[in-house]
């Protein structure tokens, strides 16, 4: 078989790879190795700045297909008619550590979902957990600092994830979670995803309702206890789902969603919108609506699961954000995020590029005039601002505009303190229904970090587990002095 040919990235065939040009044998090498020069300048920018958080991840593509139409909820094309299958790109991830962390690491994962629809590209961020250790996005910072490597020593450092759940008790019900057996999935396979934030949804009539997204995995859950984590193989997830993909042996996941009126909302005990609290199934019991499955693998990691950008405020007619405070901090740091670390022009690299016509006014920036995976170049010759009076400049379409967002009545301008809110009994409702050997592997494996830190922290998280149930706290008092 006929080779192709070798050129530089500029086209030109090239006649040798092994050799550069030198004086002699034993000479050095002459300035005019425009070849080896190019190798080495594109060798040093291979790489862009990792993810802050995330960093470490696998992804796949497949499809999402319809079980139940949503059409009473929401406009969106792609859960009208039973049987509609959209393309997706899903990406899972660790979330505190870098690049060069561990696959089995005890954190939750992210679980994030690129819908290529007829309306643009919807993204579903969320975890593999329903709740989070935050509900305002002026912490997140503040926590994420706490989970990284010790700025001093650059060690992993448990004493400082403590010290900030310590003085923030809002995180418990997601501590107890993380600290629980469910801390360690045994592979992507076999967890649940989850939006965790509440969307909404709204429908023909201007009618709005808020909702949740959990995607319940097909495989069972399946988790690795601390022992077994200990001496897993680092690249065990990314492994495992690759070679599932490879043999046809391809995950999935059933589609759930939770929905909840306005007026169930504004009657709702616990704050609808507070990312540490889960909404009672008997009372919002999950509605299923779909199966999602992986079915290829991407061709190149780096162009493809490290370019791939996903951010929360990449909804499609029909779906909404809500006042859920973190996912609001969210909309805003998300597409900033993916502008500095790939570049402005992110969205028109083929996995981020949507496959449905695209029309704007943006122009130029970095890598202007890409041609995504639709085939859809927009960066041309047209005006670059609007109104105009171009007959083919694209115009606002006012059928696809969202209903007003409530707001509660009488509602002012100010920082809310939520010191005072109940941040226990949702954990200790979690704590309850284990069993003696989930109650004592939590125990333990909050002991083993907790045990690092100094008196003063150790008293206020056993005053935390206390307040959430009394055998809680007596397990991990017991767990620290052994």
């Amino acid at each position: 078989m006929t080779k192709k040919v070798l050129t530089t990235s500029a086209g030109a065939p090239v006649s040798d790879d092994n050799n550069s040009i030198s004086v002699g044998p034993r000479g050095p090498l002459t300035y005019d190795n425009h070849y080896t020069f190019e190798k080495l300048a594109h060798f040093n920018r291979e790489r862009i700045p990792e993810r802050v958080v995330h960093a470490r991840g696998t992804g796949a593509y497949g499809t999402f297909t319809l079980t139940k139409s949503l059409k009473e909820f929401t406009i969106a094309d792609f859960l009208q008619n039973e049987g509609k299958r959209t393309d997706v790109f899903i990406r899972f991830s660790t979330v505190g550590g870098g690049q060069d962390s561990h696959d089995f690491a005890r954190d939750p994962r992210g679980f994030a979902i690129k819908f290529y629809t007829k309306q643009g590209n919807y993204d579903m961020v969320g975890n593999n957990t329903p709740v989070f250790f935050l509900r305002d996005p002026s912490k997140f910072p503040d926590f994420i600092h706490s989970q990284k490597k010790n700025p001093r020593t650059n060690l992993p450092d448990p004493r400082m994830a403590y010290e900030f759940w310590a003085n923030y008790p809002q995180a418990l019900h997601q501590v107890t979670i993380l600290m629980s057996d469910r801390g360690i999935p045994a592979s992507y396979r076999n967890m649940n995803g989850y939006s965790s934030h509440t969307y909404s949804f709204w429908n023909e009539k201007g009618e709005r309702f808020w909702f949740k997204w959990h995607f319940k995995t097909n495989q069972g859950i399946k988790t690795l206890r601390a022992e077994e984590a200990a001496v897993a193989d680092p690249h065990g997830t990314q492994q495992d789902l690759v070679e599932a993909i490879d043999r046809g042996d391809f995950p999935s996941w059933t589609a759930k969603v939770q929905i909840m009126t306005e007026q169930q909302a504004r009657d709702a005990e616990v704050n609808p919108f507070d990312l540490t609290k889960v909404w009672p199934h008997d009372e919002f019991p999950l509605i299923e609506v779909g199966q999602l499955e992986l079915n290829r693998n991407v061709d190149n990691y780096f162009a493809e699961t490290e370019q791939a950008a996903f951010a929360p405020s990449n909804f499609v007619p029909g779906i909404s954000s809500s006042p859920d405070k973190m996912l609001q901090g969210r909309l805003l740091a998300y597409q900033d995020a993916h502008r500095y670390r790939v570049g402005v022009n992110y969205n028109q690299l083929p996995v981020n590029a949507a496959k449905c016509p695209v029309n704007h006014y943006q122009r130029d920036g970095a890598m202007a005039g890409l041609c995504p995976a639709g085939g859809h170049h927009h960066q041309t010759s047209g005006a670059n601002f609007y109104p105009n009076d171009r007959d083919d400049g694209p115009a606002p379409d006012q059928a696809v505009a969202e209903p007003p967002m409530p707001v509660e009545a009488g509602a002012w301008l100010d920082r809310f303190d939520t010191d005072e809110e109940d941040h226990y009994t949702q954990a200790g409702n979690l704590f309850r229904i284990m069993s003696d050997d989930q109650k004592q592997q939590l125990a333990n494996n909050i002991a083993g970090g907790l045990g690092q830190c100094d008196a003063s922290v150790q008293q206020r998280m056993l005053a935390q587990f206390e307040k959430a149930d009394a055998d809680y706290a007596a397990r991990v008092a017991a767990a620290l002095k052994a």
